[in-house]
């Protein structure tokens, strides 16, 4: 089995900065797109910032210029740097992952979660 799991959620300030990692562990040939995802409290889950083995990364709206995504493929981890945060940025935030666990079989894999929460 293929399990991704979050690092680095707590509490900070407004415009204090939080640095998340995922790494993804189990039977893993090649891993295609890493994403990171968040849920707010009464809201659905929305795209936060991804990034593929190659090719653009694409980031929401709301976070461009503030957070910064980047993975480390040998290592199968990925990371989102979170700067200038604000209280909208309170969410459980997931990791995404597609692993190909044997070429060209692949499926989608999401980690438990790690809480974010921003203080005015």
């Amino acid at each position: 089995q293929v399990q991704l799991v979050e690092s680095g959620g707590g509490l900070v300030q407004a415009g204090g900065s939080l640095r998340l990692s995922c790494v993804a562990s189990g039977s893993i040939f090649s891993i295609g797109v890493m994403a990171w995802y968040r849920q707010a409290p009464g809201k659905q889950r929305e795209l936060v910032a991804r990034i593929p083995s190659g090719g653009t990364i694409d980031y929401a709206d709301s976070v461009k210029g503030r957070f910064t995504i980047s993975r480390d493929i040998a290592k199968n981890t990925v990371r989102l740097l979170m700067n200038d945060l604000q209280p909208d940025d309170t969410a459980v935030y997931y990791c995404y992952a597609n692993v190909v666990s044997r070429y060209p079989s692949a499926s989608d894999f999401w980690g438990q979660g790690t809480q974010v929460t921003v203080s005015s």
